[in-house]
């Protein structure tokens, strides 16, 4: 038989079972609750040690204090300060650095950051773009080293317009590094820094292991270096369509720095401290 009186009316929590526990909720953003005391129903926009404020559906605001007398779908609740999450592991942007929560994009600076296509510009902000926008860096591209020289007469830098220059397949020998040369040793030199990356094509700078592939194909000469790559790893290639697929492909691949050849994560990073010294 059961007995609802229990076996020991004198055992410890006794006087407690009579009573419906009220759980407790922290009160985060947009949590919506309603005062039991006079029926004010909002949602949490904000809280600090000791009070709550709501907002109805209407934009009344209201501040109430923290603890018991609220309601969620009519069940008492008790509303306490919510914790804060992931204290002890501060988000990070793309590149690896630090976020800075609620940071607006700063006012552009004069010095910037030139690169030589758009396929680099689309790169450098996927990984660095809150970066720069935080540090108020803008990236242009030149769509090649050979525009630079005009670059620089339309707009000579300066000690306050410094320009950082990311070029490709910068190796001994090529005509690109070349043309760097000449303009470090020109009238623009002392207020501009240009650096490079080894391969061929920003695509390279892509770890293969983003992409699921063993190596970047080696494209012979006389071939055009992305058609030939589309080639080799099946891709279509036949229209430029195809190969703007291809990169979209490539870019898609790219989640953080991780993904990204530590020749040119070095390059980047250097041209941003250089650019907003």
């Amino acid at each position: 038989m059961d007995d609802r009186y229990g076996a020991d009316v004198l055992a410890p929590g006794w006087r407690e079972a009579a009573h419906k526990r009220v759980p407790t909720l922290e009160a985060t953003k947009d949590l919506v609750v309603e005062v039991a005391a006079d029926g004010f129903c909002g949602a949490v926009t904000r809280t600090d040690g000791r009070f709550v404020e709501l907002e109805d559906r209407r934009g009344a605001k209201r501040v109430f204090e923290l603890g018991p007398g609220f309601l969620i779908d009519g069940a008492a609740v008790v509303l306490a300060v919510p914790r804060r999450a992931a204290a002890s592991t501060p988000a990070r942007t793309a590149s690896g650095s630090f976020a800075v929560a609620d940071a607006r994009a700063r006012t552009a600076r004069a010095s910037r950051i030139l690169v030589e296509g758009r396929h680099d510009a689309e790169l450098v902000e996927k990984v660095w773009g809150d970066d720069l926008r935080v540090e108020g860096v803008v990236v242009e591209y030149l769509q090649g080293i050979d525009l630079l020289d005009d670059v620089l007469r339309d707009e000579p830098p300066s000690a306050e317009r410094r320009y950082g220059v990311l070029v490709d397949h910068l190796v001994p020998g090529s005509k690109e590094t070349r043309m760097a040369e000449a303009v470090r040793r020109g009238p623009h030199g002392p207020h501009i820094r240009i650096v490079g990356h080894p391969f061929v094509d920003v695509w390279q700078c892509v770890t293969p292991r983003a992409l699921g592939i063993e190596r970047w194909p080696e494209v012979p000469r006389g071939i055009e270096w992305k058609t030939g790559v589309c080639r080799a790893l099946g891709w279509p290639h036949a229209t430029p369509a195809d190969s703007a697929r291809a990169w979209q492909r490539v870019l898609g691949a790219v989640s953080s720095y991780r993904d990204i050849e530590p020749a040119l994560l070095g390059r980047v990073e250097e041209l941003i401290d250089y650019v907003t010294a």
